[in-house]
Formats: structure tokens, sequence, C-alpha cells
């Protein structure tokens, strides 16, 4: 099969097209064709040597975490999907071989049917992103009615769908982000917008409940201002925990709790997800699509920051 590789850890000229075996289906897999790919930064950490490099078994690999496409096979005749069913998913990558490809392998509980309101390339770019923005903001904070919750990079992947679930579950949404997407932002549920080039917002956004930190300690120490954000008792979920080593720690000293937090392929969350999407609750952004062949000027575009939503890869034109 057709497939976007490395052949070893480098930048984004790494990636590049080359003929891979098919995958084998086992077990309980199901085998997808990939209509489009959703791009994340892991993807790009791990294609650099970062991330989860250190797990690739082989070169050359194929990475990419989430998909959307068309069932090949299915593990027995009478399985819930079956060749043909339109579904979306979230592989683990690099352990097996990624969505950059024209077919993926993955367990049954990794993927479900795709939103009927979507379009492949929309619904590739949710699994990985909204998956990790309901565990961060509805499983690890239980966010709720009236919490005052901080979400720093609210205009990206993750962010637009956190910031939609928080305010879906009744929280005051403040969220971080540029000027040039404060009407996004409020578009998607959030009371409030702060521009980060204007403002510090540990300054104007005091006494949160919970933070939802999609940044970390890597541009101008969001992780540790946050703490001045929270209130005494207060939470903060951070994801790129391996930028803030110390936030347990520092955390603590100040009375705050404070948690990590790593997605994994959850098909039965995915489909609560899929209904919130088809019943118009929450929406997805795509912000560039690329053909497979120029995955490294998708992975550049995603390096250089300030992407609303998601970029996606398109793998094959969509099926009739």
């Amino acid at each position: 099969m057709r497939a976007l590789v490395i052949d070893r850890t480098g930048e984004a000229d790494e990636l590049h097209i080359a003929e891979v075996p098919d995958p084998i289906r086992i077990s309980d897999e199901v085998v997808v064709r990939v209509v489009a790919a959703g791009v994340n930064p892991i993807d790009a950490k791990t294609r650099s040597g970062r991330g989860v490099a250190k797990a690739i078994p082989s070169f050359p690999a194929v990475l990419g975490g989430d998909f959307a496409g068309v069932v090949e096979s299915v593990p027995y005749s009478a399985h819930p999907l079956q060749p043909g069913d339109r579904v979306y998913g979230m592989g683990r990558v690099p352990r097996l071989g990624g969505s950059y490809a024209e077919l993926i392998s993955v367990s049954s509980m990794s993927l479900t049917r795709m939103p009927s309101t979507l379009s492949f390339a929309e619904a590739a770019a949710v699994p990985l992103a909204a998956l990790t923005a309901w565990g961060a903001v509805v499983d690890t904070a239980r966010v709720h009615d009236g919490q005052r919750v901080l979400i720093h990079a609210g205009a990206g992947g993750v962010g637009h769908f956190a910031v939609q679930f928080a305010a879906y579950f009744g929280a005051v949404v403040t969220a971080t982000g540029s000027a040039r997407n404060a009407d996004f932002l409020r578009e998607l549920g959030a009371r409030r917008v702060i521009d980060y080039t204007a403002e510090r917002f540990e300054e104007v956004a005091t006494d949160q409940d919970v933070v939802i930190d999609l940044i970390g300690n890597v541009a101008d120490d969001t992780g540790t201002r946050s703490l001045d954000a929270l209130r005494e008792g207060g939470l903060i979920v951070t994801v790129p925990t391996g930028s803030w080593p110390t936030m347990a720690e520092e955390a603590a000293a100040r009375g705050i709790r404070s948690t990590g937090y790593t997605v994994a392929p959850d098909a039965r969350t995915l489909s609560v997800i899929t209904r919130l999407i088809d019943d118009g609750a929450v929406r997805v952004h795509v912000d560039r699509e690329f053909p497979l062949e120029e995955g490294a000027e998708a992975h550049r575009l995603l390096e250089a920051g300030h992407v609303r939503g998601k970029v996606v890869l398109r793998v094959i034109p969509d099926p009739a």
C-alpha cells in the first residue's frame, strides 16, 4: 500500500511517500481503508525524535493517530461493523502502523461509525483531539455547572473541543488565544477570551476552579503561571506533562491539585462525541487539508503554531 513514512527521525523533510506492506488483521482488529488522517502535535514530536519516538519498532515507520475511512475487513461475519461502513477512530501509533497510509488495522474498541453530518476530512480531525479534550475536561476535571474554567490554547485542535465540552456542561469558560481567534472562541462557548499577547492571563482570570493547560511550560511559563489563576484547592490538568516535570511539587506547595492526562483510544466515548456532533452541540474546525504527498508541509504548518482547529491529510478521494 501507499504510505507517508519516515526512514529515521528528524526534520519534516524526512516524510516521504513509499510502498509498504498492507497491515495484517489479527484478533479483534478491523482493517480500514483510510480516506483522511488527522495531523497532531504528537506526530510532529515523534517524527522529530521526541514524543513516543523511542517506541518505533522499525523503519520505515508510518505515523498518524486518527483517521476516517471505510471498513475493509472485520473479525467475524456478524460483527457490528461491516465492510463498507464509514468509520473513524484512533490507532496505537507507533506500536502499530499509523493512519498516514491507505490501510490501517486497529482494535474494534478504537473506532466507531463516523458522524453522519461530517465529511471524511472533518471526521478525521476529531478522534485524538476530541478524546483528549473529553478526557481532560469531563473524565478528569469533571467540569460542571457554574465552575470557572480556564482553557489555554482554546482555538487549537484539542482546545476548540475542550472549550465546547466545558461550555456544554455548564462551566463559565475563559480561553486564552490570539486576537484573531477571539470571535471564533466566543462562538464555541467561551464567555471571555484573553489575548495572550496583550494581557497576562493570571492577572485577569483569577480564582479559577479548573485550568486545562494545553501549553505547559514550553512557552512563557504558562503552566507555572496558571497556579496564580487557580483558587486554593483548584485543579490544573496539564496535557503536555513533559514540559513541566516539577508540576506536582509546585502545585502541592500552593494547595492546588494537579494531574497530567494521556489520551487512550475509546470507541464508547467517541460514540458519545459522535452524538453531540450530529446533534449540533459540538463542531469541528479544519484549518487546512493537504494531500498525503504534502505531509511535510502539513507538519511544518503545525510546528509553526497558530493553527485554528486541526490540519488533515487527504489519503484518497471520498468514496462514492
